[in-house]
């Protein structure tokens, strides 16, 4: 069973966001990103997850059950469909139109981090749990 990752998690840290958003997203919505502050919030029932991303621009919303592979849409993100594997080590592979694309979500005490990854990009944020 996985760690507990339920609550809600506020960004504190968003190092090469940009670098890693010059992978596939427009320069309007990057421009627009940028500026947002993220909210996480992690439902979590054994090895089910429902993960919701809040922002004041788009929210977004994806479930999945470890080991299962499912169709991810990232509609409010950079509006996407690929194929999505959560597994244990890596919280969620994806597969799609980019090379070493997916992201990880991992805990250290009080804090989430989550690693986001496309093809020589890479962008580790920090978040804080907040409730």
């Amino acid at each position: 069973m996985p760690a507990n990752y339920s609550g809600t998690w506020d960004i504190v840290d968003n190092p090469n966001f940009e670098g890693y958003m010059v992978t596939g997203i427009d320069f309007a919505t990057r421009k627009m990103a940028r500026m947002l502050k993220l909210q996480k919030v992690f439902e979590q029932d054994g090895d089910s997850f429902t993960i919701k991303t809040f922002t004041t621009f788009r929210n977004y919303s994806c479930s999945f059950r470890i080991g299962e592979e499912f169709e991810e849409i990232t509609k409010g993100l950079d509006n996407r469909k690929c194929q999505s594997t959560g597994t244990m080590t890596d919280l969620c592979v994806q597969k799609g139109e980019k090379k070493n694309r997916g992201w990880t979500h991992w805990m250290e005490g009080d804090t989430l981090y989550l690693e986001l990854r496309c093809e020589d990009q890479i962008c580790k944020q920090t978040y804080e749990r907040t409730a």
